[in-house]
């Protein structure tokens, strides 16, 4: 996910280098751990590392909740991490783990904990108008506004397993890393399904289309599926499947949207997902 915002994903923005660093300063973290659980014998090379990454993690998070939030001096953000990389560089080469173990499981491992919990505030305060929202009407939080509150909640669920680690178990901020990236994702895919849902609801026609056509479209539309199966194309089109019944895009959509509350997407997956576990049934159970 790291390598997706920072490399491969297109029109990226501020936004999304500042996630992509948050993701790759937690990966750091997060694995340093679960070498370190099941290898106690680790480098205390890899141990510095780990706990190096850990100052970026606060700062980062609230360059990401400002910068979505189009609140965010880039050059104050560029410079700040800038400073904060070569501090943390300079005081290992000066004090490293392998010949100075107290000071990074002590004094050093206090001062990350809470600087990073200072910025997992600042970060809420900066989002205290979503979390007003969140707690009044969740019904108007969107797609961007889900992603900053995965993110902040993601973050502090793990910097509290981390906290509490002596109490339960060194490796629970890896499992708490899994689990907060599973329900982000979760939470993402339902805004985003429910923003396209609120943009169909809204984009009701004037003029209804008369039921005697939209019980022909569909008796189309259902001899079409049963005897060709036109919707396991991959490349079907709602031109091509218009063309298909004969019928005007503009009426195919209206009847998709107005008649169905859908997409021309959702209800062709539908479709597959249907075909897909149809098949995977017969499959197994041969």
């Amino acid at each position: 996910m790291s390598s997706y915002f920072l490399s491969f994903k297109r029109n990226k923005t501020k936004s999304d280098l500042f996630l992509g660093l948050l993701l790759l300063s937690l990966s750091i973290r997060i694995g340093k751990s679960v070498f370190y659980n099941f290898n106690p014998l680790l480098s205390k090379t890899y141990l510095q590392i780990g706990l190096s990454a850990c100052f970026l993690i606060g700062p980062l998070l609230y360059f990401y909740v400002r910068s979505i939030l189009q609140n965010l001096n880039y050059s104050f953000a560029k410079y700040s991490l800038t400073l904060l990389i070569t501090t943390i560089i300079v005081f290992g080469f000066l004090f490293p783990h392998k010949e100075h173990p107290a000071i990074w499981r002590g004094i050093i491992y206090y001062f990350i904990n809470i600087q990073w919990f200072f910025f997992i505030v600042l970060s809420i305060y900066e989002a205290k108008q979503i979390f007003k929202k969140l707690a009044t009407n969740r019904n108007q939080i969107s797609y961007h506004e889900t992603w900053i509150l995965s993110v902040i909640f993601g973050v502090f669920a793990i910097w509290l397993s981390y906290s509490l680690a002596k109490y339960t178990s060194y490796i629970s901020g890896a499992l708490t890393f899994s689990f907060s990236f599973y329900i982000s994702l979760l939470l993402i895919y339902y805004a985003k399904n429910k923003s396209s849902i609120s943009v169909i609801n809204k984009e009701k026609y004037v003029n209804k289309i008369d039921e005697k056509l939209v019980k022909e479209i569909q008796e189309q539309i259902n001899i079409l599926f049963e005897t060709r199966k036109i919707y396991t194309n991959p490349d079907l089109t709602l031109s091509i499947f218009a063309k298909e019944l004969n019928i005007r895009p503009q009426l195919l959509s209206q009847f998709i949207n107005d008649n169905l509350n859908k997409n021309f997407t959702q209800f062709i997956n539908e479709y597959r997902i249907d075909e897909t576990f149809l098949l995977a049934r017969n499959y197994f159970g041969q």
